[in-house]
């Protein structure tokens, strides 16, 4: 970093001049290797806590909508999450696309890295396209086990050269709290070793018990402690076997937050954002994007409505064969109430779940009402 020539000591004056020069550049290279220390130890991009992190999280179904929508949009984006490994029945990762679309995902994933996007993509625990618990409580209870997929995850991280990964493990049990915990702290470690993120996604709550034990199942504060981000699923307050209703009403955003900022730091929080919505009939909802929930509504000449409760767009209809649908979506609008409530938490960002094409307003939304000012 220095030539390794000496200050020159022509007279006493300049000595001191020189002197103090050269400890100011001393003092400079002390704090800048400490803070490329810092940074190596415990690597943050992109979730520092100031108003810059907008992910989107793009399932592979709408990878390749997705990934032009991403790139009309370049600056309303700086992270993107491919959903898109799941865990074969005996727990080895695996593609959760079809082997036929595997050139497809290859090249939109170059589109994504080519364009400068950091790619974290999200392992969940499906298996051949559900959710699947046993191929998790597996490993969680055998530490030879647990040791070799984290293994495995980082092998994964620096084989494609991922900037890290994202765990959506759902539907464990209370009973796996303290294995989950050591899991996630674990693979927090081993990533890290090599510059490398790890996002966790968990279940909205507004207490530790949540709603049921597979809230339990997620430590919030133990897992905020070692995790770079804590992505909030802050969606499917209503679902598909439940009643009709908003999927993320803005009250219940509003004490996720306030709820999660008592547990997590800040700075980690990231909130899920849904683009999606529901069409109920017959007791099951059927997931809809914004653009399906439109064109539903405009075929069957439909009046949209907006609930100014929960800040969600809605309409019903009436089907060929008689039957009644109610539909409950979001757009612009009810995504920038939500985006208006993370920046008034003080939380890091948000992530977009693009289970499909959303109003396409929404980006004009992200800009204006996240990136601002940044």
């Amino acid at each position: 970093m220095f030539s390794g020539t000496r200050p020159s000591r022509h007279t006493n004056r300049s000595w001191h001049i020189e002197g103090l020069v050269y400890l100011v550049i001393l003092l400079l290279c002390v704090v800048l290797l400490a803070v490329v220390s810092v940074s190596r130890t415990t690597p943050t991009p992109l979730s520092t806590g100031h108003w810059n992190l907008v992910v989107a999280s793009v399932p592979f179904w709408h990878l390749d909508r997705g990934t032009s929508a991403l790139m009309n949009h370049r600056q309303a984006v700086n992270q993107v999450s491919p959903w898109m490994y799941g865990l074969s029945a005996d727990g080895r990762i695996v593609p959760q696309f079809p082997v036929e679309q595997a050139d497809d995902v290859s090249r939109y994933l170059q589109t994504l890295r080519a364009s400068g996007l950091p790619l974290i993509p999200t392992l969940a625990n499906t298996t051949n396209g559900r959710w699947a618990y046993e191929p998790v409580a597996r490993f969680l209870h055998d530490p030879q086990r647990r040791q070799q997929h984290i293994t495995d995850i980082v092998e994964l991280v620096l084989r494609e050269n991922y900037t890290g990964i994202d765990i959506d493990y759902e539907d464990l049990r209370a009973s796996d709290r303290d294995e989950f915990t050591g899991f996630i702290t674990e693979l927090a470690d081993a990533l890290h070793e090599h510059d490398k993120l790890l996002s966790v996604a968990l279940f909205a709550k507004t207490s530790e018990a949540g709603y049921d034990q597979r809230n339990v199942a997620q430590d919030y504060a133990a897992i905020g402690r070692v995790a770079d981000q804590v992505r909030l699923m802050g969606y499917d307050y209503h679902w598909p076997t439940s009643e009709p209703g908003p999927v993320a009403p803005i009250g219940w955003i509003d004490d996720v937050l306030g709820y999660a900022t008592t547990r997590i730091p800040a700075h980690k929080v990231v909130l899920g954002v849904p683009l999606y919505g529901y069409d109920w009939v017959d007791g099951y909802g059927t997931p809809v994007s914004w653009l399906e929930a439109s064109r539903l509504a405009a075929r069957h000449q439909a009046r949209v409505r907006f609930d100014e409760a929960s800040r969600s767009p809605w309409f019903r209809y009436t089907d060929a064969q008689g039957r009644e649908h109610e539909v409950w979506f979001e757009n612009a609008a009810s995504s920038r109430a939500k985006f208006l409530a993370a920046r008034q938490a003080g939380i890091s960002g948000v992530y977009l779940w693009m289970y499909g094409p959303a109003d396409t307003d929404t980006w004009s939304e992200v800009r204006e009402t996240l990136l601002a000012g940044t």
